[in-house]
């Protein structure tokens, strides 16, 4: 009669937890050597130090706070990203701003303790699997070990009695486990077989993704460039750094690294839903540019899209923003043009691109008394103006009912004492304001082709029309590609880690005291699993067809139609 045994769950008895070769290897992660001293010396404390820099556990925990330490970098504002951010919390922080510099915090992703953290990570992944990876060449190169003396240790197992013979038994168990896809051979009367070495590649795989990222990330940060500039309709642009309006690189970037082109923006177009609850969504949203490459290339045409951008070289232009600029004539108090139809581009505020910027008046200009002054118009534009009555807010997008309101200013703009100052903002410091008859400050709202006379003859202000501009930004990533190539190889590695199960297979037969062949069979996986005793079922009543069992000497009856169990226990 066949038999299968399968001891109830419990603790193993310490003498046979040691399975020998049977149970080694099943994983290449480094063993974890008992606690103690290091020797006394330089060399034996860099040896600790070494040890414990490469355990998975301290790679583990240098993770952790990678990961921990880029928090800081997504909830304040990095001087690399946002110069005038970082100002304006400096400003509202006055007592907590000296302490983030001191612990360099605007600018987390270049600072001493985040390239620590980020070099000892790579290191310690480093030391973890050039040892992993030799190990694991080894074990492919190898073969599946013996099968310990005493089968019934192992965690799943199973066993009958036959009369083939027991070499014909370990014939018909090699060439099954190798259909299977099992490496087996016959290691003196057992056949030793082993199966799932992608889990180890898998987790190998992953952490080399990992040191792959962890480049592509340095690379990427030190060669990286990032620009924007706001063209209007008609305007261009050549890639070179005074073109920007702002631009950051990294550390080891430099202006030959720019690629060689330039653009022109032929049109914007910019079309709307105009009812139902996405009223006001774009539906085309795109720039019809031409662009040349180098010195003397040819110009080309074709449109910019939202995450459809130009790529020349390995720059990408992407089209990132669009707003209105108001077309302004001014002129002084003689009717003398000082600034003609100008497009000034504002910004914009909410969805409904309601507008706001400066209009700034530099050279030319003499007040009524003939002395030279500045003027400031501080401009507020809606595309859809809702009508008298309305808030100055914008009803749609799209130009339908353009207005423009100014806020009249003159005296100093503070543009020649060489600060720096944004184009959208009044510096008021050393600004009038322009009077109304009322004594209070000069405004008014225009429709095109209306003008707004100064008080005292102070001048005029026309609104001759509206343009459209565009916001493109060029960036260059050069570590973008390795970085998504590591992230890939990372997921798959990490899938074939945690899916598949290393596990060992043996076939023992050998003749019994009576002459009857014994045939037992166990299977060792790297961690407790159902699979392992499931699948050991399946090639046993496998095997059982080859090699039926045996009837029992106490019974008459020939049992031979008793298959060994559909999957062994697990012990």
């Amino acid at each position: 009669m066949s038999k299968t045994t399968a001891s109830e769950p419990g603790p193993v008895p310490a003498e046979d937890q040691d399975l020998g070769a049977a149970g080694s290897q099943l994983s290449t992660a480094p063993q974890e050597e008992q606690p103690g001293l290091p020797a006394l010396g330089v060399i034996g404390w860099v040896r600790w130090f070494w040890r414990q820099l490469t355990s998975m556990r301290v790679a583990l925990l240098l993770l952790l706070l990678l990961s921990l330490a880029a928090i800081p970098g997504s909830v304040i504002p990095q001087t690399g990203i946002d110069v005038l951010k970082v100002a304006e919390f400096r400003k509202e922080h006055t007592t907590l701003a000296p302490v983030y510099d001191k612990l360099g915090l605007f600018h987390v992703y270049s600072s001493v303790w985040f390239s620590a953290i980020y070099i000892l990570l790579f290191v310690s992944l480093i030391g973890c699997i050039v040892p992993r990876t030799w190990q694991f060449v080894g074990q492919l190169r190898g073969r599946p070990p013996a099968a310990p003396k005493r089968l019934t240790r192992l965690p799943a197992y199973t066993t009958w009695r036959t009369e083939a013979d027991p070499g014909q038994v370990r014939e018909a168990a090699l060439a099954l486990l190798k259909k299977r896809r099992f490496r087996a051979h016959v290691a003196g009367d057992a056949v030793a077989a082993e199966k799932g070495y992608l889990r180890e590649a898998g987790n190998l795989a992953f952490h080399i993704a990992l040191i792959v990222m962890l480049v592509a990330f340095a690379w990427g940060q030190l060669y990286k460039s990032e620009g924007n500039k706001l063209i209007v309709e008609g305007g261009g642009f050549s890639n070179t750094l005074t073109q920007y309006d702002d631009f950051k690189s990294g550390n080891l970037f430099t202006q030959d690294d720019l690629d060689p082109f330039s653009f022109r923006l032929n049109q914007f177009t910019g079309t709307y839903e105009l009812t139902g609850p996405n009223r006001g969504t774009p539906r085309t949203y795109q720039a019809d540019v031409t662009y040349s490459v180098g010195a003397y290339g040819k110009d080309k045409r074709t449109i910019i899209k939202v995450n459809e951008p130009l790529q020349i070289g390995d720059s990408k232009v992407y089209l990132v923003s669009h707003g209105y600029a108001p077309v302004i004539t001014v002129r002084d108090g003689k009717g003398k043009v000082v600034m003609n139809r100008e497009a000034v581009p504002l910004l914009p505020l909410d969805g409904n691109v309601t507008s706001s910027g400066a209009i700034k008046v530099m050279d030319g200009y003499r007040n009524p008394e003939g002395k030279k002054e500045q003027l400031g118009f501080q401009a507020f534009f809606l595309p859809t103006y809702g009508g008298k009555g309305s808030t100055m807010l914008s009803a749609f997008p799209a130009l339908l009912n353009p207005m423009l309101a100014l806020n009249a200013y003159h005296g100093d703009l503070g543009v020649d004492s060489g600060i720096p100052q944004s184009v959208y903002q009044l510096n008021k410091k050393n600004l009038k304001e322009f009077k109304d008859s009322k004594g209070e400050l000069f405004k008014k709202q225009l429709k095109i082709g209306e003008t707004m006379t100064l008080p005292g003859g102070a001048g005029s202000v026309t609104f001759e029309g509206v343009e459209e501009w565009a916001g493109f930004q060029v960036t260059r990533q050069p570590g973008s590609v390795w970085a998504l190539v590591g992230a890939v190889a990372a997921i798959l590695g990490l899938a074939g880690s945690l899916f598949i199960q290393r596990r060992r297979v043996w076939v023992r037969a050998v003749t019994g005291d009576d002459g009857v062949t014994v045939v037992e069979m166990a299977g060792l996986g790297r961690s407790e699993s159902a699979k392992v005793p499931e699948e050991l079922g399946d090639l046993a009543a496998t095997l059982y067809d080859r090699a039926p069992g045996a009837p029992d000497p106490e019974s008459p009856e020939d049992d031979r139609a008793s298959v060994p169990a559909e999957g062994a226990e697990q012990k």
